[in-house]
């Protein structure tokens, strides 16, 4: 079980500042989603609490101790990142690309031992894909590379999950086993799992507490009902919607108003 604390944290690129004075404490075994416009620092954010970026002012500390001063092999056995794009120039197979999340754990130029093996076949069996073991990892669907790339960040057996919108070019039906997943990581092995959002229905569905960010600021942060309210809609994104709640699920629902008018077909 792992906590995430970010305090007052700012970061710039070299186009002007990103985030401005984020402070959030994520505890352990939350799923919590990372909702807000382009631009407006989901991505950032991860990285950050990933340690690829380094604030440029506050901290931000795992489970206690501040990440700057972690190795990075010490973060990387903790701390799994699953990424929005992941290219590899191999012809790699599945189980290859999997292993590669064993690395943090391999002692320099060492080839991995039979307890790396387990691990691998465990995470591919844990995401469905045991019988891909052996195809190439770039002859793969899209939501099957997807899945590879989960495995891969579940071989480093992770207690914090972070992913940078992993339904993103997936279609409807791979967008939900996708989340469908990473929900039974949390709810049945108690992996926190923080991850950047663009569907706001999907996040409503299946994240317990969503946090809103507009240009590099948190806007809302709480349960979906409080979060995803028309008025606030319509503040961060300056688009008119209608929320009703799923009357099977209780979670909010967005529906956008058009603009313009629109001929029913």
């Amino acid at each position: 079980m792992i906590g995430l604390q970010i305090y007052k944290v700012y970061f710039s690129y070299l186009n002007g500042l990103v985030l401005h004075n984020i402070n959030l404490s994520i505890n352990a075994g939350e799923m919590v989603a990372l909702l807000g416009p382009n631009g407006s620092g989901k991505t950032t954010l991860v990285k950050l609490a990933c340690g690829v970026l380094k604030p440029g002012r506050g901290e931000i500390r795992l489970d206690g101790s501040s990440l700057s001063r972690l190795s990075r092999r010490s973060i990387a056995s903790t701390i799994a990142v699953v990424p929005q794009q992941f290219h590899i120039a191999f012809a790699f197979t599945v189980t290859e690309v999997a292993m590669l999340g064993r690395i943090p754990f391999l002692k320099a130029f060492a080839e991995e031992g039979k307890l790396d093996k387990e691990i691998v076949s465990d995470a591919l069996e844990l995401v469905g894909i045991s019988e891909l073991k052996q195809r190439r990892f770039d002859e793969l669907s899209g939501g099957e590379r997807q899945k590879v790339i989960l495995a891969m960040a579940l071989a480093q057996q992770p207690k914090l999950l972070l992913l940078d919108e992993p339904t993103v070019h997936l279609d409807i039906a791979h967008q939900v086993e996708i989340l469908e997943l990473v929900r039974s990581l949390n709810r049945e092995r108690g992996i926190t799992v923080i991850a950047a959002m663009h569907d706001l229905n999907l996040a409503a569905l299946y994240f317990d507490r969503l946090v809103l960010l507009k240009q590099g600021r948190v806007s809302a942060d709480g349960v979906p009902r409080q979060v995803l309210t028309e008025a606030r809609i319509k503040d961060v994104f300056s688009a008119s919607v209608r929320v009703n709640l799923d009357p099977a699920t209780g979670a909010p629902h967005i529906a956008i108003i058009p603009r313009g008018s629109i001929t029913k077909q």
